[in-house]
């Protein structure tokens, strides 16, 4: 009798394990969608949709510029949308750069059927890069995205390349982020369940952990690249920062954001984040001629 209670304990254990695997993977692949609406009265843009292959678009907010500052694509984390990024399109956008906010696939008013962790959402970068050519013609394109938005640019490998990107919070690995956010949230037993969401990933989402490693991918990104974290982020850790950096190539830059986690960068320091950002940009933007 004690043996067969044993095993209907090891049975039970296993398919709660099981389904909270599945109830989790489920959570993180699930479409982040909402009406977004207009823009704030006191940012001066107007709404865009921009078409994806093979039938979908990604929603946004397009604020023209000043001749010659350029123009910058604004890039969401996950489960966010383009409002995380209004902040950083206003001030840029006070210093005369064109900036164009999107919601990623399956994300605010865009299409998807699954969060894909950057991979599918590259071709929502894709196409918003392309509509920058088309409507700011001459300009210097850059691109700034934070966490999967800089995954997803980092994996879009855009043609022909931006002429300077910054990359914030990004993880190396879908295996490193997955982890990192278990064990943060669980401690040791995370790692566990880590294997099960990441097998998980071809069903629900239709992706691989080979198709999610940034890391593999920066070296070829062809353009000026910032990279920048906090010091204290478990999600994607100083470590971890500090591989990516030295994946990518030159001309880079590497900024540790001391006393931020994993949090939105200008948020935690406004005034250091935009004069490092415009900095970098009058660098590498400088006249659209």
């Amino acid at each position: 009798m004690g043996w067969r209670l044993a095993v209907l304990a090891a049975l039970v254990l296993v398919l709660g394990f099981a389904l909270a695997a599945g109830a989790v993977g489920e959570w993180l692949s699930h479409p982040a969608t909402r009406t977004m609406g207009p823009p704030p009265p006191d940012f001066s843009a107007h709404e865009v949709r921009i078409d994806t292959a093979p039938s979908g678009h990604v929603a946004g907010w397009f604020a023209p510029g000043q001749p010659d500052k350029g123009a910058v694509l604004l890039l969401h984390g996950v489960r966010s949308d383009r409002t995380q990024m209004l902040g950083r399109a206003r001030f840029l956008n006070r210093a005369g750069h064109a900036t164009l906010l999107v919601d990623l696939q399956a994300h605010g008013e865009s299409t998807g059927e699954r969060i894909t962790f950057g991979a599918r959402e590259a071709a929502g970068v894709q196409a918003a890069l392309a509509f920058l050519r088309r409507e700011c013609q001459g300009e210097r394109i850059a691109v700034v995205g934070v966490s999967l938005g800089a995954a997803a640019t980092v994996l879009s490998l855009p043609s022909p390349a931006p002429h300077a990107v910054v990359l914030e919070s990004m993880y190396p690995t879908i295996e490193d982020a997955v982890t990192n956010r278990l064990t943060g949230v669980l401690g040791p037993a995370g790692a566990v369940l880590a294997g099960p969401l990441l097998w998980q990933l071809p069903l629900r989402a239709g992706v691989s952990t080979r198709d999610l490693r940034p890391i593999d991918h920066i070296s070829r990104l062809g353009a000026p690249v910032l990279i920048a974290s906090g010091a204290q982020d478990r999600h994607t850790t100083w470590a971890e920062t500090q591989r990516l950096f030295d994946a990518a190539v030159e001309p880079k830059e590497l900024w540790r954001v001391e006393g931020a986690a994993h949090v939105d960068l200008h948020a935690f320091a406004p005034q250091a984040y935009e004069g490092r950002i415009l900095e970098f940009f009058a660098r590498h933007l400088g006249t659209g001629r």
